[in-house]
């Protein structure tokens, strides 16, 4: 699986969010500041998650974002999903595609692919932002 560049910014700027709190929202040309992204592009990456419920917007010179729910109720597998529409390293693992593969019924190898992508997707959906926040990810050895 390869994450698309919308994807892992999207993670970024949430984490962003949550290690900002919520006391004010962040200006959408600050995030574009701090993460060197245009502003159009983030727009782009905020309108699934708005409409997901992970983040809110205020409008008006006071506005911008903030996470609409606490960044350890957030899971790195959340947002790829959002983004991505599944967690998975093949087309045949998406749930909603895989009736879709002519292969499906003799594929030798489908079965591995499906076993990575649930540990996978397991392994993602127990890192929260806060565990990022927190610097409690570490690579393995």
């Amino acid at each position: 699986m390869k994450l698309s560049a919308r994807t892992r910014y999207a993670v970024r700027i949430l984490v962003k969010l949550g290690r900002h709190g919520t006391d004010s929202p962040l200006k959408t040309t600050s995030l574009s500041e701090s993460s060197g992204v245009s502003v159009q592009f983030i727009e782009q990456i905020l309108r699934p998650l708005k409409k997901a419920g992970l983040i809110k917007s205020m409008r008006g010179a006071a506005g911008g974002h903030m996470l609409a729910k606490s960044p350890k109720d957030i899971s790195v597998g959340d947002v790829i999903r959002i983004m991505e529409g599944h967690v998975g390293l093949t087309a045949c693992c998406d749930i909603k595609l895989a009736d879709e593969c002519p292969r499906k019924d003799f594929c030798t190898t489908r079965n591995v692919w499906l076993k990575a992508s649930k540990v996978l997707e397991k392994e993602l959906d127990s890192i929260s932002l806060q565990d990022i926040i927190d610097g409690k990810v570490q690579p393995l050895e």
